[in-house]
């Protein structure tokens, strides 16, 4: 390190100080992305203050998950520029947390679901285990409705046989499927899309699975109430705005009239 009017480092004096290769410093200087703004008497580069505050910044952004193209664009657009990205980078992390969290939540729910077995569930434990949505709340409802239907008896007959174990693994199971759908909407996915259809067959799995025989057909009748009951909107929604309309946009698109 030279001491002048201005402090000066060679470029393997930054590699020192910073942990970044030499090699990768010379890359830097050969994309314009970080130029020495001096040279030795044997035009060795030597870099300023100046230069390792750019240095920390182009680090900052590759952390972030920025390319070299974008990072160079970035440190010559201005600080309104780099701003608006650090703004959009902060919305994305943020809904990262939100998905991991979500993910994190269902995989302790299914280690917790494999680790213990009990007895029946009550309707409080389920409502506490739901949440504020008491779909025993509705049950006379539901009867009115469906209650001379083979698919209203399965899902009797299932359930009532459930532990919370059972349902432990079932609340995993819709929040993983919430998680999906969520995650296909934050990337701009259109709910006729093939992902989307995945996420729709899946969810016809876990009807089929856990509650009643469920054919597309069935499931493209039962998500018209994701839409057409407020309540169930609201519940849907609570996770996400919109996210009841695009599961049953995803679910008519891959439930066509035509599908068995």
């Amino acid at each position: 390190m030279q001491t002048t009017a201005e402090t000066r480092w060679t470029v393997g004096e930054v590699a020192e100080l910073t942990g970044v290769s030499i090699r990768t410093l010379h890359h830097y200087d050969d994309l314009d992305l970080l130029r020495p703004s001096a040279r030795s008497a044997a035009n060795y580069r030597l870099y300023t203050p100046a230069d390792l505050e750019r240095l920390r910044r182009i680090l900052t952004w590759r952390e972030l998950g920025f390319s070299l193209a974008e990072v160079g664009r970035l440190l010559g657009a201005g600080a309104a520029e780099e701003r608006r990205a650090l703004e959009l980078q902060a919305a994305l992390l943020g809904e990262r947390l939100r998905q991991t969290e979500r993910r994190l939540r269902a995989v302790t729910s299914l280690l917790g679901a494999a680790a213990r077995q009990g007895a029946p569930m009550t309707r409080e434990e389920l409502k506490e285990m739901f949440g504020t949505f008491d779909h025993g709340r509705y049950e006379e409802e539901v009867q009115e409705r469906w209650g001379d239907t083979e698919a209203y008896r399965q899902s009797r007959e299932r359930t009532g046989k459930y532990t919370k174990a059972d349902w432990e693994q079932i609340k995993a199971e819709m929040e993983a499927l919430n998680a999906r759908y969520v995650a296909l909407m934050d990337a701009g996915t259109p709910p006729g899309s093939p992902e989307a259809a995945a996420v729709a067959q899946a969810q016809r799995d876990h009807f089929d699975r856990w509650y009643y025989d469920c054919s597309p057909q069935m499931l493209r009748s039962v998500s018209n109430l994701w839409v057409e009951d407020e309540r169930f909107t609201r519940n849907i929604d609570a996770l996400r705005p919109g996210l009841a309309a695009y599961q049953h946009a995803a679910v008519q698109a891959w439930a066509g009239p035509g599908k068995a």
